[in-house]
């Protein structure tokens, strides 16, 4: 069974799903779960969920919003002091890698992020760590939920259609990861070959 079989399986349990791994990925520091993966399939699954993308997107940007006001929270009001050295979920490369990202695109990094696993859950907390005004941080959280959303569920929505890309979901899903992976693995790569040659 896979992933789209799983999700059809669920009826309109599967927004609530949908929800709660995009609250729990932004909000609750779990960087690997398929966010993407799941909007995207949630999508292709609009029609037979009897509802239509949007309303599937819209629950996703929602719930990527709350997330990620939480981990901004978080980051403000506990800030260094979770991510030690030798913590196994609240690593300090994490955040050292958030902040880059942040310092580097500003609070484009904000929208940017939300393409990209990892960074995406602890680029808010970076932004906390920051002392980020709030208000500016939640416009541009906003504004990347709705883009990301939109995007995913408007791919989901147009390729449903397309036997093809049902039947091949799971390569799809590790295809988005790779892509949107491979920036952070290449630049730690060059950052550290960088490091060595110094």
């Amino acid at each position: 069974m896979n992933i789209i079989d799983s999700l059809g399986s669920l009826g309109p349990l599967a927004l609530v799903l949908v929800a709660v791994i995009v609250f729990i990925e932004n909000g609750l520091f779990f960087p690997f779960l398929p966010g993407d993966s799941l909007l995207f399939a949630a999508a292709i699954l609009a029609v037979p969920l009897n509802t239509s993308w949007v309303l599937i997107a819209a629950i996703a940007a929602v719930a990527a919003i709350v997330g990620a006001e939480l981990s901004f929270w978080i980051g403000r009001r506990y800030g260094r002091r979770l991510f030690r050295p030798g913590a196994r979920l609240f690593k300090p490369e994490y955040l050292a890698e958030a902040h880059g990202f942040f310092e580097r695109y500003g609070v484009g990094a904000i929208i940017l992020a939300r393409f990209v696993p990892i960074v995406r859950t602890y680029i808010s907390p970076a932004a906390g760590v920051s002392d980020m005004p709030r208000a500016r941080f939640s416009m541009w959280n906003a504004i990347g939920a709705v883009i990301w959303a939109g995007i995913l569920g408007l791919a989901g929505a147009l390729l449903g259609g397309v036997p093809w890309v049902a039947n091949n979901i799971e390569w799809i899903s590790i295809a988005i990861v790779l892509v949107t992976v491979a920036p952070v693995v290449i630049g730690a790569l060059v950052k550290r070959s960088k490091a060595k040659r110094a």
